[in-house]
């Protein structure tokens, strides 16, 4: 049965990373929230391809790890992909070079007209869509063929899925830091521990790793 998955990073006071620019695509505190996942061997493996047994291996990797199973579709926001940062330009292509890692569809959220779909090597199409996000997981859900879909950030995003009770799976890594600026992750989010099942776990790094799973 498909799932809807996220996994966000977040600091101690519950803000996610500020200050996105060109050359800080995911903002400029992103390297302070994900230090440890960074390090994990799968991070070094799936992102990098660095296939020289180098990254940590302990509570972080086996959360890096599940991240990348069983993932059928993806889900983001045009901030993530680049929309908004290059918003002329046709032939933007993402962040993320010639091969992405996600090896599937992936949907990008966006409030202007669509752009065509862009075939990637590896097995990454993006596609552009205007619709409503349920619409969207709809098609995601099809595409995914019985595997999880993930929505992959931004947190605009993410929360969008979670206010709409859209989100079967909620991990979130909270760094052992204090950022005093962001988006706030958990504002109109009162009760989501009630309708999902909450574990927690802390990491050799000091990473929290907490989990909301329906």
């Amino acid at each position: 049965m498909t799932r809807v998955r996220i996994d966000l990073f977040a600091s101690l006071d519950g803000y996610t990373s500020a200050g996105q620019t060109p050359d800080h695509p995911m903002g400029e505190d992103w390297g302070r929230l994900t230090t440890a996942w960074a390090a994990t061997r799968t991070f070094h493996e799936r992102v990098f391809g660095d296939t020289s047994g180098a990254g940590t291996t302990g509570v972080d990797d086996s959360y890096a790890a599940a991240h990348f199973e069983g993932i059928g579709a993806e889900i983001m926001g045009a901030a993530m992909f680049g929309l908004h940062t290059f918003p002329d330009d046709p032939d933007w292509r993402g962040w993320w070079g010639d091969r992405p890692p996600f090896g599937t569809p992936v949907y990008v959220l966006t409030h202007t007209a669509p752009r065509p779909s862009i075939p990637m090597p590896g097995g990454t199409t993006f596609h552009f869509r205007n619709t409503a996000v349920a619409d969207v997981l709809a098609e995601a859900t099809e595409a995914a063929g019985g595997r999880d879909v993930r929505v992959g950030g931004g947190v605009g995003t993410a929360r969008a899925f979670l206010r709409a009770g859209l989100v079967d799976h909620l991990h979130v890594m909270i760094a052992p830091v204090l950022l005093g600026r962001g988006a706030r992750l958990w504002d109109d989010l009162s009760g989501l521990e009630r309708t999902h099942k909450v574990t927690t776990e802390v990491a050799e790094s000091g990473t929290v790793h907490v989990t909301f799973a329906r």
